[in-house]
């Protein structure tokens, strides 16, 4: 506690080895709040100061926790093709308004192997017409990967954006049997 009799916020945060490379994964004691592509030593150091700054405490490397253990065993069958859904409690404290009830909707109603066109999913949250608000929505994503922005397309049948890059979301869509491996 701190001197007002406050629980302090703690941020703790890890890096694992992942088949698309390496992810930071943070979280609070509300649960997982971040998950970073491409974790060089650059990237988290941006994360890391983002984080301080939003959640208004430092994050400390603690690949060890009992807040960020769960999140990694899911995290790693995930990727050994073992785990369809997380499972995991999420801080959703990143992101607000309409972002959050777009990534919300994602998360429940989006499932492994299966897409979404951005416009399909503006109409599901009652906002037809805002598909760029949703593309919007997907790069604002603090929790990539669990809640997954890699399974909205373009209605046309392309691709799509994605903050990861694209290679990353080609891996991502081939681990769940939406595209095929890719051949390089």
């Amino acid at each position: 506690m701190d001197s007002h009799g406050q629980y302090e916020q703690q941020v703790v945060w890890a890096v694992i080895g992942t088949d698309i490379g390496p992810l930071m994964l943070a979280a609070t004691r509300d649960g997982l709040v971040s998950v970073v592509f491409h974790a060089t030593e650059k990237v988290r150091e941006t994360t890391l100061d983002r984080l301080a700054s939003r959640l208004g405490t430092e994050p400390v490397e603690a690949p060890d926790s009992p807040l960020l253990a769960e999140a990694i065993r899911q995290m790693e069958e995930y990727f050994a093709g073992a785990r369809h859904d997380f499972e995991l409690p999420l801080d959703w404290s990143l992101i607000s308004g309409f972002n959050r009830q777009v990534l919300r909707e994602l998360a429940s109603g989006v499932p492994y192997g299966a897409v979404v066109g951005y416009g399909d999913l503006a109409g599901r949250v009652g906002q037809p017409g805002a598909a760029q608000a949703v593309g919007t929505a997907m790069g604002a994503n603090p929790l990539p990967v669990v809640v997954p922005c890699h399974r909205v397309v373009e209605s046309d049948g392309g691709i799509g954006g994605f903050g990861g890059g694209l290679e990353t979301k080609r891996k991502l869509l081939a681990l769940e049997g939406v595209l095929p491996e890719p051949l390089f």
